[in-house]
């Protein structure tokens, strides 16, 4: 995938983007990411990022299925086409079926759903809302999440998927060649409001 034209932070080549990886210990395949060719552009910061993401993807407490499923409402309900489209993937390979990804973009009227899903799905939309999980969700995410770690990755990945989805947005940084957006069909969510844009016309 080349820059965009009017890229607000270009992204950086493969080659560059590899050589700036290797320098700050951010893996190979990280680095082929739209995403990191633009984090690239400051090496410490990319870093630091990447050390986030490799403990809650790869070392985490909180069970994949349920922070995939965070993931992808914070994508839905962001906006954010790259996340939503990139864990559309990541969410398949660990073999989460389509349809409770699906489910997310209205969960609540869903089937699909055990307590504890409800409960981190919650969790997300209220953060996500009002900027901090409830006193009666924490209650069922005490309930449904038994391990303090795990519950403690409920908040951070609420936090760093946020982080993403409005880098992405505010970077405009594009998919990478020949993925297709927004799978697996094609439907988009209606356009996060953006108050500050709005205040400003």
């Amino acid at each position: 995938m080349t820059t965009p034209p009017d890229a607000r932070i270009p992204m950086l080549d493969v080659d560059a983007a590899h050589a700036a990886a290797a320098g700050v210990g951010v893996p190979e395949g990280m680095a082929r990411l739209s995403v990191f060719k633009v984090l690239l552009r400051h090496e410490d910061l990319a870093a630091r990022v990447n050390g986030l993401l490799h403990q809650l993807l790869w070392n985490g407490s909180l069970e994949p299925r349920r922070r995939e499923l965070i993931i992808m409402r914070i994508g839905w309900r962001q906006g954010s086409v790259y996340e939503w489209t990139q864990h559309w993937r990541v969410a398949r390979m660990l073999e989460i079926p389509e349809d409770d990804l699906l489910g997310v973009r209205d969960w609540k009227a869903s089937d699909r759903f055990d307590r504890a899903d409800r409960a981190v799905l919650a969790a997300t939309d209220e953060t996500l809302g009002g900027g901090a999980i409830s006193a009666r969700t924490w209650a069922e995410l005490e309930a449904t999440v038994p391990d303090e770690k795990a519950r403690l990755e409920v908040v951070l990945a609420i936090a760093n998927w946020s982080m993403f989805a409005q880098l992405l947005r505010t970077l405009e940084v594009p998919l990478e060649d020949g993925v297709d957006p927004w799978p697996p069909d094609g439907a988009v969510p209606e356009p996060a409001r953006n108050p500050v844009a709005s205040e400003l016309d």
